[in-house]
Order: C-alpha cells, then sequence, then structure tokens
C-alpha cells in the first residue's frame, strides 16, 4: 500500500505538474497567437486572371500558382494518398496525434536528431497559416495550441479543404489543383494514381522530391506513398504492383493560356496594380473580362505579323547572325549535333522564327539543322526572297543561287508558312493595329508591336508619331461644315504665294508632284491632294479646323499653330486616331474608348462593371409600351430604318436603362459625307472604259476585302517615315501604322524583285503599300462572314446629278455625270451650259480660294 501511495502522489504531482506546464506555456506564448476565427473568412490567394470577352484565357499574374478547389471535387484517391503520407490518423485525433508525439520523441531520444516532427494535418495548416517553418521549440509550442484552436472551431473536412488548398508543392504551385496543372497539365480530376502519389509525397521536401529536377528521388517517394496506401488499404494489391511500375509522366506546364495577346494583357495589368496595388492585385484572385474579341486578336495579329515581314523581306536580306564554323572547316572543326544543339538554344525563338544553322547548300536548296536536333530543307520558294540588303532603300541583285545567299556554317533564322519553311530574320520595322467598335468605344483587338518578348512598348497606346494624311477627313470635314460640299472645286495647283502666319514661303506639294487643275472635294480627298487639303483648311480658317481637330479628341499641344496640320504634322498615337475615325463611322460621337469590360473577385462577384458612352442620343420613353413601339415604328417608316428598343446603329438609344451618351462632335450629315468621300478612296469613280476612271489612293482593298461597305484612308508622312492606314465599315473602326522606332529613319523604297513575280509592292513606301496591306488583311477576316451593311442617307441629306468636271448640276445621264450628295440646301442650282462650262469655277487669290458654284 505505501508504494501505491507514493506511485499515486509521484502520477498526481506529475499530472499536476503537466498542467501547471501546460498553463505556463500557454500564458506564456497567449500574447502571439493568432485569431484563428480568421480561418473561417480566410481568402487563399490566387493569382491575377486576364481574359478576353468570350472567356479566353490571356494572361496570368502572380507568385503563387493556386486553383482553389472544394473538398467534394478533389479524387478520393488523392485525399487518401495524402492522409496515409502526412497523418493516417487525421479523423481521430483532435489536432495533437499523441502516437505520433511519442514516435517523434523516442526517434529524437534514440538518435538526438529531429527527424520526425510529429506534425498532424491540422498543425501543418496551423504552420502555414499563421507561423514559420522554424524548428524552435517555441515555435511548436505555438503550433499545437493553434491547432486546438482550429479543431474547435472548424470540422475536420473543412481543416482538410484549407490543407489541400494551401500546401506548397514546388514549382510555385500551392494547393492540388495547381500542382496537377503545373506537373502534369491536367485537372486534378483527371490525374492517374501515381500522378497522385507522386503529388502526394512533395509535401515533404517540395525541391528535393521534384518530378521535374529530380526524377528518381521523385519516383522513390512515390512508391512509399502507394505502399502506405496499400498498408491503410486505400488501394488494393493489384493497384500498387501497377502503379509502382508507372514510368514518370511529370514536366513543367505553364499557365494554360489559350490567348496570347501580351499588350492588352500588361494594359490590363497595369489598370489592375494602379487600382489595388501589386500585391492586392497578384492575390486577390481577380479575374479580368476585356473587350478583346479572341477571334479578331488572332486576326489581328497574323495581319500584322505577316505584313512586317513582307515589308522586312521586301527590302532584302541582312545576312546570318553568327558564323559557327567557315565553309573551309575540316570535319574535325564543326561542331557536333550536340554541341549545335547546346548553342542553338541559347538562342530563344521569337514568335515563329526559329534559330537553325546551316550545315549544306545546294544550288537550288540548303538544309539546316535546329535545336531539336532535326534537319530540314529550306527549297527555292523559301530562298529566292533573300536579295541583299544594302540600305533602307536600296537592295542588290535578286539571286539565281542559294549559293548566293547562304553558306555552311551560318547561324540564321526560319520560319513556316502556309505551304514551306524559308529563310527569315527578325524584323526591325515597327507596327501597331487596334479595333474598335465605333457604336461603344469597346476595343476589340490590339497590337502594340511584332513581338512583346523583344520590346514592350505598346506602340498602340505609347508612340506619338506624325499622322499624314490620316488628318485630311478631319480637315475636310472642318470645311463641309464651313459651307463646302462634295462637289466643290478646288483648286489643284501649286501654292506658291508665302504663308503669312509662319512668316516664310511654304510651298507644299503634291505626291507625286502632279497637279490636275480645278479638282471636286471629293477626288481631292479620296486621291489625297496635298494641296487641296491646305486650301480647304484656308477655307475654314485655322483656328476652326484646330478646334474641330480638338472636337475629335486632338489635344491642343499636338496640334501646331500653323497650316503644315492639313498635311499631318501632329503627332498623335493610333489609339487617338482610330477614336477619331470612329466618329465618321458611328455618325458623329466621340466615345471613350476602354478594354475592360468587367472585373471578378475571388467568389466570382462582379466587383467592377463598364459603363461605356453610347453613340447615339437618347429617346425619352415616358410613353406606354405600345406607344413606345408605335413610336419606333414611326421612327423606322420616316427614315427607312429599323429602330431597335436598345441601342442600335443608327444613332437613337431607350433610355429605360441607365446609359452614358457620347458627346456628338459633328453633324450625322458631315460624317455621312465624309463616309461616302472615304468609301471612294478605296473604290474610286468615273467609267475606265470611257476612259475617266480613277483610282483612289486604297484601290487595293477593292480586291482583298471587296465589299462595299468598307471606307478608308491612306496616311504618309514626309520622308515615309510613318505610315497610315484607317478605316471603317460600320461596326469596326481599324488603325494600322508601320514606321521605326526611331523617328530619324525612314522606310525607304524597294525595286523591282525579278524573284518575287506579279503583285508585288514596289517603289517607295506609302501608307497604301506599307500599312494598307495589314488593314486589307485584317478586314476581309474579320468582316468575313457577315453580312454588308447598308449606309441610307440621314435626314436633310439629297442627292442630285452633277456634271464630274464643273460640279455644277446637268441633264446629261451619261459618264460624264453622277448622282452626289448634298446636305439639304447646299445642293447647286445653276446647270452646267454648253461652251461656258469652265467659266468662273474658282478663284486662286493670294489670300482666297473660293468657288463659284
Amino acid at each position: 500500500m505505501k508504494w501505491i501511495k507514493r506511485l499515486g502522489v509521484l502520477f498526481i504531482s506529475s499530472l499536476l505538474l503537466a498542467i501547471a506546464g501546460i498553463g505556463g506555456a500557454y500564458w506564456y506564448v497567449s500574447p502571439d497567437l493568432p485569431d484563428v476565427a480568421t480561418l473561417k473568412t480566410v481568402q487563399l490567394q490566387t493569382p491575377l486572371r486576364i481574359y478576353s470577352k468570350d472567356g479566353k484565357l490571356i494572361s496570368q499574374f502572380g507568385e503563387k500558382r493556386r486553383i482553389p478547389l472544394k473538398l467534394k471535387d478533389i479524387p478520393k484517391p488523392m485525399i487518401d494518398a495524402f492522409l496515409a503520407t502526412e497523418d493516417a490518423r487525421f479523423y481521430d485525433h483532435g489536432g495533437i496525434d499523441p502516437i505520433g508525439v511519442v514516435r517523434a520523441a523516442f526517434v529524437m531520444l534514440s538518435t538526438g536528431q529531429k527527424k520526425q516532427g510529429a506534425s498532424t494535418i491540422t498543425m501543418q495548416v496551423a504552420r502555414n497559416f499563421f507561423l514559420t517553418r522554424d524548428k524552435t521549440i517555441i515555435r511548436k509550442v505555438k503550433e499545437i495550441f493553434i491547432s486546438f484552436h482550429i479543431e474547435q472551431l472548424l470540422t475536420k473536412d473543412e481543416i482538410l479543404e484549407l490543407y489541400l488548398n494551401r500546401i506548397y508543392l514546388g514549382q510555385r504551385a500551392y494547393g492540388v489543383g495547381a500542382a496537377a496543372q503545373v506537373y502534369y497539365g491536367k485537372d486534378v480530376k483527371d490525374l492517374t494514381l501515381p500522378e497522385m502519389a507522386v503529388i502526394a509525397g512533395l509535401p515533404k521536401a517540395p525541391s528535393t522530391l521534384n518530378p521535374i529536377t529530380s526524377a528518381r528521388r521523385a519516383i522513390a517517394r512515390r512508391n512509399i506513398v502507394l505502399l502506405r496506401m496499400k498498408d491503410v488499404n486505400a488501394i488494393t494489391q493489384a493497384q500498387y504492383d501497377e502503379a509502382i511500375h508507372a514510368p514518370n509522366t511529370a514536366s513543367y506546364h505553364g499557365a494554360e493560356i489559350d490567348l496570347y495577346a501580351p499588350y492588352i494583357s500588361e494594359m490590363a495589368r497595369n489598370y489592375m496594380v494602379d487600382k489595388y496595388g501589386r500585391e492586392q492585385a497578384y492575390t486577390g484572385g481577380y479575374s479580368v473580362y476585356t473587350t478583346i474579341s479572341s477571334k479578331l486578336q488572332l486576326e489581328a495579329q497574323s495581319a500584322l505579323r505577316n505584313n512586317v515581314f513582307a515589308y522586312d523581306e521586301r527590302h532584302g536580306y541582312r545576312g546570318a547572325t553568327a558564323t559557327l564554323w567557315a565553309p573551309t572547316a575540316l570535319p574535325s572543326e564543326i561542331p557536333s549535333n550536340n554541341a549545335l544543339i547546346t548553342i542553338l538554344k541559347k538562342t530563344a525563338s521569337v514568335l515563329s522564327l526559329r534559330p537553325a544553322v546551316v550545315t549544306q547548300v545546294d544550288e537550288k536548296q540548303a538544309t539546316v539543322f535546329t535545336a531539336n536536333g532535326e534537319s530540314t530543307v529550306i527549297n527555292w520558294d523559301g530562298l529566292k526572297w533573300a536579295r541583299p540588303f544594302i540600305s533602307d532603300s536600296k537592295q542588290g541583285p535578286a539571286p539565281k543561287t542559294a549559293y548566293e545567299i547562304l553558306q555552311a556554317g551560318q547561324q540564321i533564322w526560319i520560319r513556316k508558312n502556309a505551304e514551306h519553311w524559308q529563310l527569315s530574320q527578325i524584323p526591325q520595322v515597327a507596327s501597331a493595329m487596334v479595333s474598335l467598335n465605333p457604336h461603344d468605344g469597346a476595343i476589340e483587338s490590339l497590337v502594340g508591336g511584332f513581338s512583346f518578348g523583344k520590346s514592350q512598348y505598346n506602340r498602340v497606346t505609347q508612340a506619338q508619331r506624325q499622322l499624314g494624311s490620316n488628318i485630311k477627313p478631319f480637315i475636310y470635314a472642318s470645311a463641309l461644315e464651313k459651307g463646302y460640299t462634295l462637289a466643290t472645286l478646288i483648286n489643284n495647283a501649286p501654292i506658291n504665294e508665302p504663308d503669312i502666319r509662319q512668316g516664310i514661303a511654304w510651298r507644299p506639294k503634291n505626291s507625286p508632284d502632279v497637279y490636275g487643275g480645278p479638282t471636286r472635294l471629293r477626288v481631292g480627298l479620296a486621291k489625297s491632294i496635298n494641296v487641296m487639303a491646305v486650301r480647304a483648311l484656308r477655307m475654314a480658317g485655322l483656328t476652326a479646323t484646330r478646334n474641330r481637330l480638338m472636337d475629335f479628341g486632338f489635344t491642343p499641344d499636338e496640334l501646331p499653330k500653323n497650316e503644315s496640320i492639313a498635311l499631318g504634322s501632329p503627332a498623335v498615337t493610333p489609339m487617338q486616331v482610330v477614336r477619331a475615325f470612329s466618329v465618321f463611322a458611328n455618325g458623329g460621337y466621340l466615345v471613350e474608348p476602354y478594354f475592360i469590360s468587367e472585373i471578378k473577385d475571388s467568389d466570382n462577384t462582379v466587383i467592377h462593371q463598364a459603363h461605356p458612352t453610347l453613340a447615339c442620343e437618347p429617346i425619352e420613353k415616358n410613353e406606354t409600351d405600345a406607344q413606345w413601339e408605335a413610336t419606333l415604328a414611326a421612327l423606322s417608316a420616316e427614315q427607312g430604318i429599323e429602330y431597335k428598343s436598345e441601342s442600335d446603329s443608327v444613332g437613337k438609344c431607350d433610355t429605360s436603362k441607365p446609359h452614358r451618351y457620347a458627346e456628338k462632335v459633328i453633324s450625322e450629315q458631315t460624317a455621312f459625307l465624309i463616309r461616302q468621300a472615304l468609301k471612294s478612296t478605296i473604290w474610286g469613280g468615273g467609267n475606265w472604259s470611257k476612259g475617266n476612271g480613277w483610282n483612289g489612293t486604297a484601290w487595293r482593298a477593292q480586291r482583298v476585302v471587296n465589299r462595299r461597305d468598307i471606307a478608308g484612308k491612306t496616311g504618309t508622312t514626309n520622308e515615309s517615315k510613318d505610315t497610315w492606314f484607317s478605316g471603317f465599315n460600320p461596326n469596326l473602326v481599324t488603325t494600322v501604322w508601320v514606321g521605326f522606332d526611331d523617328h530619324s529613319r525612314e522606310l525607304g523604297r524597294t525595286a523591282w524583285n525579278a524573284n518575287a513575280g506579279q503583285g508585288q509592292i514596289s517603289g517607295a513606301e506609302s501608307g497604301a503599300k506599307t500599312a494598307g496591306p495589314a488593314w486589307n488583311a485584317f478586314m476581309r477576316d474579320a468582316l468575313k462572314g457577315t453580312p454588308e451593311v447598308t449606309d441610307p442617307p440621314p435626314e436633310n441629306i439629297i442627292s442630285v446629278r452633277i456634271d464630274l468636271k464643273t460640279g455644277k448640276l446637268t441633264h446629261k445621264t451619261d459618264y460624264t455625270t453622277r448622282f452626289e450628295y448634298f446636305i439639304k440646301g447646299t445642293e447647286p442650282t445653276e446647270y452646267v451650259n454648253g461652251n461656258n462650262d469652265d467659266e468662273n469655277i474658282f478663284i486662286d487669290a493670294n489670300s482666297q480660294e473660293s468657288l463659284f458654284q
């Protein structure tokens, strides 16, 4: 009995001492214990994702890759693998596993090392959310108390769900959802048993057990996981035997990008960082839906890149990037294939361009070796373009054999076109393209340069370049509002008088330097005749024209206070230009461009919704529904256009829903008349069979786009440093710019290439030749399959038959006449009269040029 009493006292004393110790430990660490209640509302850090308007993933940003999953969405074998490996008694203990603690203590006492931490899944959640990974006694004490709190606050399933979504699994992947994507490019539900076991083995040491960098160790750890699963009867012996013999199939998979559009994704990233700060933007789980159409974006990127390649190649081949061995090298001096692969892999691909080395040259072909260890033959069709580049304005003779182009040992660039592999090079010229919905300002596509990898400079929004003749529609719009008409004759003759405003003798010239005398305004705009634009500016007035240009969205600082603005001296961005041209497409409204339609938070709740400006005038809806429909029907009958109850393309909006309305900056009638003239830029006029046919500067669009609902304007600056093409149909406005980032460098000219065949571009570069082909190709593809849209005249527009030569009324109906549109009250009143047709057509004085109609 005495010994029993002593043992009882010892037990009670030890128990009291233990309780006191635990109490003391709790008292000591309690001030530093976090509020575990935050786990109820924890927001897992997930990356920022950028989408197109049709739900294609464009990009994601963030240091941590995570795909949060509900526990019910994680396959049971995956859960079993983690439980068997990390905490087989998870559902049996209260946060601390006594058996595990005793086992860890025994190992430490017997070996003197902390080989086992005795951490349960609950303890790992405590550590991952609230503590560091330092192996100290005080951290372990905190971990234990936090674990008890977690078990009181959350259910076992909630704890396990947090763990499987939070655990770090290497390669910046947090949680099993991200790990499945990173290592296998799959959703977690599609993983095989061996793949699940690999992922379940990673928490022990994500770096050293990584299946990508340490495949052997990863497989060994996988087999241990499978063995433990078998031991706890989570899998059968047959499943185990099959799984341990499975090969390692892991490889790195980046984000599942559906649409590569880096310039627009960078714009969205900048917006989110500015709005929420970098840390919150990158970890808050936001989903940004842009206005970009994936179809149009792909077509824009293709059109721009193909056009840049076309410009670059017609100006000649600049030669190999390096010489790896001389043509006279001995076989022993030529690097082995493995050495060549190592060399080539040091040069990153640029879009479709791949580095290669020439291994053999024959008369009409060359054999090249690529970084993937394959030999490829480039035939003559892929080589013959490569006449020598001498300067931007001079090329060498067209080659006749491959020997004139390449030598064995040269490192070059190659790319695959639609038909074959061909020799290529990284273009030096720059370009930008942007498309806009003219009715609400939504950016449908945006390409800020040839390659984002080579240059992150977004030329759509950042490059201010001289506008050239792209400015002329705005000059003529001002003149139309001052009384000019499409039939007004303007003197197409040299301007020789001094410019009093500038105090110099300014002599603007046409390009080409040809003059045709009195010419109708429609023809002058369509043919982009410089002196006529200057005279139109003088008639409208410099101050009034500058004010009108500001109405189109151009800023005062960009508009010089001299007549050079008539020829496009202002420096503006492509975004400003496409916005300004949308005014003509939508009937006179200056919409605000926007590229983000909505933003959702991590709970998929919309936290930002775009409220675009609509290109329309509100119709007050104060009537009954029946009266409202009657009003719409009356409007439709009056103007011959179907009005809808929602916003539409004819300039009227329903106010039954709140909208923002764009400012109307020109009349619908002026916008219509400019549209008509810009259609002539593409389709020309006259009758070719009768000898009076003529082309506008954008005549190539006839053959490529081949639609009657398109209109556009070319633009070329002095010395061809900047080239433009801006144009539209009623539902899409697109601007293309091509030039060098170096403002001093000219786009130059090309001589005829005997190897290029018919249809090639030669001569001086210009808006029509340099920027126009990209616009043509894009609009052809963008509008394919859509019906042509009619452009009925708005009210107060009439058409009368005029004489093509004088712009006066005529009774004739032959090829010397045409119907022309006029704002009611501005139509000519005088008929052409036989022998006096040319009398008093125009006056050309030092201070004024005007028309007598």
